[in-house]
């Protein structure tokens, strides 16, 4: 088994269980303090809700708020592999960051906007066919079928495997010599397909996985909007003429719209931000294939710029936060929360 021998399971085994152990240790010192000043010095009514949310609210802190912190306190920081034990921090140091990021090669050879256009291509693509996959089958199990419970295991499946699994298994596919798709296409008498050192085919080979792997979500989201939308709609607009399209248009698509919505906004944050399917798919790391996250993630550990690439990290966040206040605002599909 290589390094792994049983002195170093028990080992690891031990530090995970001390790990857990000052964790509930932790947990407990903030239970009592939180009962002693809120019960016994403030007198307080919500003693049990405070410390109910107690341990989720500092897990939260150490978890999400610190990382943040730390992240945007790093934007402004020279910090790399050189500067790693001497950084210097300061307002300067931030905006030469960002001035680098939309200035120069974000790795060796491509600037920020070739890849950030390069990413809205890849997700306009795969949102487009996420959601317009989904709906039609989502339309067409809402029906009823013969082994529609089946059908439906069937089509979850990609979405339900491993993701990292299901990007392996595909980029077997595209080998160029062996894999199924090459295969096939030399039967057919083609030439096989440089998938994995072509950019334009490199790149398609990732939107072909991704919407694969992304149309299931869809389809679950869209068939729980599309059951819960009353059948008696249907019924007096058919007793009143109206097409199959006219339905779809008039009744499925206003009243999908608070579940489109969000499943929009998930759907694109979720493809913007899609690491698995570019890193394992682009095998020879193309920076003529990479999206945002990829570059991002190159930039931080293969080339040791941290302070530029927490920089980076934030202009992603801007970005796609700014998308989802104006998606919202245009469709207003989420007016019954915030109204």
């Amino acid at each position: 088994m290589g390094g792994l021998t049983f002195e170093t399971i028990t080992r690891s085994l031990g530090q995970v269980g001390i790990t857990v152990l000052l964790i509930l240790v932790a947990s407990v010192v903030i239970e009592l303090i939180l009962y002693f000043l809120l019960s016994k010095v403030w007198r307080s009514r919500y003693t049990l809700p405070f410390m109910l949310v107690a341990p989720a609210a500092v897990g939260l802190a150490l978890l999400v708020v610190y990382p943040i912190a730390f992240e945007v306190a790093l934007a402004f920081s020279n910090m790399s592999l050189k500067h790693f034990k001497d950084p210097t921090f300061g307002l300067a140091q931030g905006w030469n960051n960002l001035r680098t990021v939309f200035t120069q090669p974000v790795l060796k050879q491509v600037g920020f906007f070739p890849v950030f256009f390069r990413t809205v291509l890849w997700t306009v693509i795969n949102l487009v066919f996420h959601v317009s996959g989904g709906m039609a089958l989502a339309l067409l199990l809402n029906r009823p079928m013969r082994l529609r419970g089946l059908y439906r295991t069937l089509l979850v499946f990609p979405w339900a495997i491993p993701q990292v699994i299901a990007c392996l298994a595909w980029r077997g596919e595209f080998h160029f010599e062996y894999g199924f798709v090459n295969v096939m296409l030399t039967r057919l008498g083609l030439s096989p397909i440089r998938w994995m050192t072509e950019p334009s085919w490199n790149f398609a080979a990732m939107c072909i996985t991704n919407i694969w792997l992304g149309i299931p979500f869809m389809m679950v989201i869209f068939l729980g909007g599309l059951q819960s939308i009353p059948k008696d709609m249907y019924e007096a607009a058919e007793i009143d003429g109206a097409s199959g399209w006219q339905q779809f248009r008039n009744i499925t698509l206003p009243l999908m719209q608070p579940v489109m919505t969000p499943a929009i906004i998930l759907g694109t944050i979720w493809t913007f931000n899609n690491f698995n399917v570019p890193f394992f798919i682009n095998q020879s790391e193309l920076e003529t294939s990479d999206i945002l996250v990829t570059a991002l993630f190159r930039a931080a550990f293969e080339y040791n710029r941290y302070g530029f690439s927490a920089a980076f990290a934030i202009v992603i966040f801007a970005i796609l936060f700014i998308f989802a206040v104006l998606y919202i605002r245009a469709t207003g599909g989420l007016k019954g929360v915030y109204e």
